[in-house]
């Protein structure tokens, strides 16, 4: 706690975060910031670069349980610079208000939990366990030399947590009312049919691919894959693109292409859906080729232990039960259900990724204190 027993105030390091313009991969300082706001809170820092990405790892303790907090210090571009009211990275206060690239998503978050984080220290010097901060500047990015590399330091080091919390911006409407538990899969499918060109007047002596095309994506779409499951909405598969790259009316084509996404549940795996795009492709005798690539499989973390905990500092601090949810794209939480029991929690994402991306500061105060709670029911 500060002077008179107040909590502490996020608001002074996420506007320092945020004027730091840390758009994706580049850190412009951002790391060292949170650095300043560690070290004197007897945290061992480790800082790491993979390829350009800067990521850092700190440690409060070396016991358990250990609880670690991860997030990401790295923005999305701001768009339409002229759209904004004030500078993107100016960190400003406006009716009570902060404005800037990452307030919402997600450097407000950090503050927060720092905040948080200081104020369960100082009044628990002797706690049990540790806690940890994975912060990475490459979840807007790639996610190649971030959360990824970082975990897999970790575990060569001794360091893999007993549960993690992911700070993205989850709640819905108000502060709380959101636990994310898990996340769907996420992939994409880049498939070109072969055929024979040929004059559209004398279809006998070529190899229409769009028609075969036409029919492959007939037998993809024409069934859901599921109903969903217990945790998990049904998958659903999308055509996203399609394309022949033809500019003569009269000829057909030598190939045809398409982009598919298809976000799963966890009654699949994506290599089970890749094989059921060949069966598709197989079924029409096509000719093709097929690049597939998997952003993360589906996970989920059960309720239990971890889960209860998280749901009694929710009701504790917003006097409201959480919903336990799945929905959503993807994050770094789903590298980190590799190694141990991932929720997600952090304020409302209403305005993340837009212009005058904002979040108010009485949110971001409450969300330190919520985060407080975190630390104290999982490690008390």
């Amino acid at each position: 706690m500060t002077a008179g027993n107040q909590p502490t105030d996020p608001l002074p390091l996420a506007q320092a975060l945020i004027r730091c313009a840390s758009v994706t991969p580049a850190d412009d300082g951002a790391l060292g910031v949170l650095e300043a706001a560690l070290a004197p809170l007897g945290f061992t820092l480790h800082r790491m670069r993979f390829g350009e990405v800067e990521n850092l790892f700190a440690r409060r303790g070396t016991g358990h349980p250990h609880f670690c907090y991860a997030g990401h210090t790295d923005v999305v571009p701001v768009g339409d610079q002229a759209a904004w009211q004030g500078s993107p990275f100016g960190g400003e206060v406006r009716d009570g208000v902060l404005y800037g690239r990452g307030a919402c998503d997600m450097k407000g978050g950090i503050a927060a939990f720092v905040a948080g984080m200081t104020d369960f220290v100082r009044a628990n010097p002797g706690h049990e366990g540790s806690i940890s901060l994975l912060i990475t500047g490459d979840e807007e990015g790639p996610s190649v030399d971030g959360t990824k590399r970082v975990l897999a330091w970790m575990q060569a080091e001794g360091h893999i947590p007993d549960m993690a919390l992911v700070g993205e911006p989850t709640s819905k409407a108000v502060l709380g009312d959101t636990l994310k538990i898990g996340r769907r899969g996420s992939m994409t499918a880049w498939i070109t049919l072969h055929g024979t060109q040929g004059h559209s007047a004398y279809p006998q002596r070529a190899d229409n691919p769009i028609h075969r095309l036409v029919r492959v994506l007939a037998r993809l779409t024409s069934e859901p894959l599921d109903a969903g499951s217990d945790w998990f909405e049904a998958t659903t598969l999308q055509v996203t693109g399609l394309d022949v790259g033809n500019t003569a009316n009269n000829v057909i084509p030598a190939a045809a292409r398409c982009m598919i996404n298809i976000r799963f549940n966890d009654l699949h795996t994506s290599a089970g859906i890749t094989e059921h795009l060949h069966a598709a492709l197989k079924a029409e005798e096509a000719r093709y080729d097929m690049r597939v690539s998997v952003s993360g499989e589906s996970f989920v973390t059960k309720p239990g232990a971890y889960v209860d905990a998280l749901k009694r500092a929710v009701e504790s601090v917003t006097g409201r039960e959480p919903a336990l949810d799945t929905g959503g794209g993807t994050s770094d939480a789903r590298f980190i259900t590799n190694y141990c029991p991932v929720v997600e929690l952090g304020g409302v994402g209403a305005t993340m990724h837009q212009v005058n991306e904002a979040v108010p500061v009485a949110e971001l105060r409450d969300l330190a204190g919520l985060y407080r709670r975190v630390l104290e029911e999982t490690l008390r």
